[in-house]
């Protein structure tokens, strides 16, 4: 089995994460009184946020003193506004000086806290430009974070016990086990959340969402950052709402025209080029784990990963190193050249028999799970999301298919010989329709949109970032670089121009490279 990433840290092996049990639909708070979405800022769909301090949310609010937080409600289902409500965790760090108005952030994922995000911009930018002049704004969406109800499916046992489970095989005996065992995360996320909640947990609510917040701080026209799976909301949203844009920056971008199976083979051959980069650079160095031979770099890895479907490496974690928690590992690493040495430790323990347990400190980095074994609810909320940001085919043939382009073009993620079957993803199995379908991003108006995107990006390759750019008429920022994402991350050639347009909306020069 190819192992099944997404977007960004959008990405899992199609896996879902899990902690508390909800055994509660979202409800039980009293309805606002909405105004029509049509209105101006001035009529704030009934509610604006009452702000207060941030304890109830950020683990250390000291680190951004200035910071506000407080909670935004939305109807859980926008076709009957006066029931359940969902409630949205915001976090305002408010500019310090001439401020030019507010800057919406999201990191992505599905899944991912934009209040814990804004909370780190907030102290890495104070005394910037950007934090002078604009107020850092995150909200959670329905589902992720510190919002309520929190999205999860699992306790943090059924977790631990999925990550054990290798899926690999693609008998038909066992394609039947892992569907089974899909079905079943599937049916625990509709126990615990609820039809309705499922069902209006995707991008579509999130864009509206997203809108309720911008009103509720008062501001007519929105500056919107978004990163990975942020680059997807922000498309959404200048869709919808193409007049309340004043500027927007898409970094590591989703081309919203791609059906599943399509983004994931774009996707999985941007790890394998990521792959094929890290093994380069490992064979310079003496004592490499994937040796010094290109053509046998895949051959290697395999020979050092393979064998723990039966066997699992021991480690000084009593849980041990996992066949999945081996690959999920990898693909942490291959996000940015500086988790590269993680890797080759990893790889080492299970060339030389010692412990490998940097592998699985990055397995469990990347599905989020803490050192007492306690998870966030990442990776339930990026499940529910994604299987209804898009129709999933439930054609077994279909994923047959797919399992032969997975294989050529990400070899290195391949386990086995093809069989002619393989397992259907979990959301061709989800219990509530698609709410979005793919199709090309809206141009939202000339000069409001700059995308950014890297040529080495393994999670969001560069085309996507090629074709965003051309579908909503914006300007490209080309980076040279091996990571996920750039914004914001020490470049001074893509800040200098991300933070003109911002400002003072300049257009980055046609072509610009950094």
């Amino acid at each position: 089995m190819i192992a099944m990433w997404r977007v960004g840290r959008r990405s899992v092996l199609a896996a879902c994460a899990a902690a508390v049990v909800l055994t509660v639909v979202a409800g039980g708070v009293a309805a606002p009184a909405w105004a029509s979405p049509e209105g101006d800022a001035t009529q704030r769909y009934g509610q604006s946020p009452l702000w207060g301090s941030c304890q109830q949310f950020l683990a250390d609010p000291g680190r951004v003193p200035t910071a506000q937080c407080g909670t935004v409600s939305v109807p859980v289902n926008y076709d009957r506004p006066d029931g359940a409500q969902a409630q949205l965790a915001v976090i305002r760090v408010p500019a310090t000086g001439d401020r030019i108005g507010t800057l919406m952030v999201n990191p992505g994922g599905p899944g991912a806290s934009a209040v814990d995000t804004v909370a780190g911009m907030g102290a890495a930018l104070a005394g910037t430009e950007i934090g002078r002049r604009f107020d850092l704004v995150g909200f959670d969406p329905r589902g992720v974070g510190h919002s309520t109800p929190q999205l999860r499916c699992r306790t943090d046992a059924e977790f631990d016990a999925y990550r054990r489970e290798p899926m690999v095989d693609f008998s038909p005996g066992g394609v039947a086990h892992i569907e089974g065992i899909y079905r079943g995360l599937a049916q625990q996320c509709l126990n615990r959340m609820g039809a309705d909640f499922l069902a209006n947990v995707g991008t579509a609510s999130a864009a509206r969402d997203m809108d309720v917040v911008r009103a509720a701080l008062g501001e007519n026209q929105l500056n919107y950052l978004g990163f990975s799976y942020g680059t997807e909301l922000g498309a959404a949203y200048a869709e919808r709402y193409p007049d309340r844009v004043r500027t927007m920056v898409l970094d590591g971008a989703v081309d919203p025209s791609l059906n599943p199976i399509d983004e994931s083979v774009a996707q999985q051959a941007g790890f394998q080029r990521a792959f094929d980069t890290y093994a380069a650079d490992c064979a310079k160095s003496a004592g490499c784990p994937l040796g010094t031979d290109p053509t046998q770099f895949v051959a290697r890895f395999h020979q050092l990963v393979d064998p723990l479907v039966t066997r699992p490496a021991v480690t000084s974690d009593p849980r041990g190193l996992s066949y999945q928690d081996a690959i999920t590992g990898t693909g942490n690493a291959l996000y940015s050249p500086r988790f590269w040495p993680y890797l080759t430790s990893g790889l080492l323990g299970l060339a030389r028999g010692t412990d490998p347990g940097d592998l699985l400190t990055l397995a469990d980095e990347y599905q989020r799970r803490d050192a007492n074994g306690h998870y966030q609810n990442r990776q339930d909320a990026f499940t529910a999301i994604r299987c209804v940001d898009a129709p999933y085919p439930t054609d077994p043939a279909v994923w047959v298919q797919a399992d032969q382009r997975f294989r050529q073009v990400a070899p290195f993620l391949s386990y086995g010989q093809f069989t002619g079957f393989a397992p259907r993803d979990v959301c061709a199995l989800w219990p509530v329709p698609a709410t979005s379908a793919p199709r090309p991003a809206a141009n939202p108006g000339p000069g409001k949109v700059v995308v950014v995107s890297t040529t080495g990006d393994p999670a969001t390759p560069y085309e996507a970032g090629v074709a965003l750019a051309r579908q909503m008429g914006a300007s490209l920022i080309t980076f040279q670089g091996k990571q996920h994402t750039v914004v914001f991350n020490g470049d001074a050639c893509v800040d200098t121009a991300v933070v003109r347009f911002l400002a003072d909306g300049t257009v980055p020069p046609s072509g610009l490279q950094c």
